[in-house]
């Protein structure tokens, strides 16, 4: 009697809407069952798991389990891996897309900004790396980091942000180093995606001239993101503290 093939588990941060939905939806339909961690966002969660589990139940059920976290909580960081763990037996990738987004002028940069902005985007993926670190070894598994385009080249008005990014791409081939060979750890730079919802940041005028700056002379879509990550998680089984910069080429002469 053969063994039944073993269908890896991904647990992906900030995964209730938007780009990181995206991504559950593609690593789910490359195979995988996905843990759709949110911190508020429970109705978009609970939706976009009901929606996968439909498309594909296992065994117990659920193909797809919704998991909340406070990223900025240390103590729920490993809470949340354990409680992943225990749901679906195993952990074969992490993908960290949970991201704090907001300009902060440098005279106007406060504890709070510091500890929201470098919390999400460094700290969280750091010591949520620590957590599953053991689980990806056993498994043979991968860390993929979501950066920016911009943790390279800074963006006028976002200091904060463009420093915790840089972190984090840093961080990347940091733990390439630390968790290798067993652990693959790279990452994707997004450029224009998708807007920031709520914010008079990129008027009209402002997103014209990216976009005429971009090599594609258009915007990309959370698909291509999507499909960069699913790569990385699953096609990717000789590469590891690298960065794929998915900006329609803008950053070959930003």
């Amino acid at each position: 009697m053969t063994n039944p093939p073993v269908v890896p588990v991904v647990l992906v941060t900030g995964a209730a809407r938007r780009v990181g939905a995206e991504i559950a939806r593609s690593l789910h339909a490359a195979g995988a069952c996905v843990a759709i961690h949110y911190r508020a966002s429970s109705a978009a969660a609970d939706a976009l798991a009901a929606t996968l589990n439909a498309a594909r139940p296992d065994a117990a059920g659920e193909s797809a389990a919704c998991f909340a976290a406070d990223l900025l909580d240390m103590a729920a960081l490993p809470r949340l891996v354990a409680a992943v763990v225990a749901r679906f037996g195993r952990l074969d990738a992490l993908v960290n897309n949970a991201s704090s987004f907001y300009a902060t002028r440098l005279d106007g940069v406060d504890a709070a900004a510091w500890d929201d902005l470098i919390g999400t985007n460094l700290k969280a993926p750091l010591f949520l790396a620590q957590a599953a670190a053991p689980h990806l070894e056993t498994s043979g598994g991968c860390i993929v980091n979501i950066t920016d385009i911009h943790a390279e080249r800074p963006l006028k008005g976002y200091p904060l942000y463009c420093a915790a990014k840089a972190g984090l791409l840093g961080l990347t081939r940091a733990l390439a180093l630390e968790l290798g060979p067993q652990v693959r750890v790279n990452a994707v730079a997004p450029g224009a995606i998708e807007w920031p919802q709520g914010t008079d940041d990129f008027p009209p005028q402002v997103r014209a001239a990216i976009i005429e700056n971009t090599l594609l002379k258009r915007v990309g879509s959370p698909a291509d993101i999507a499909r960069a990550v699913k790569f990385l998680v699953f096609d990717a089984p000789y590469v590891t503290g690298q960065v794929i910069n998915v900006d329609g080429g803008r950053t070959a002469h930003l």
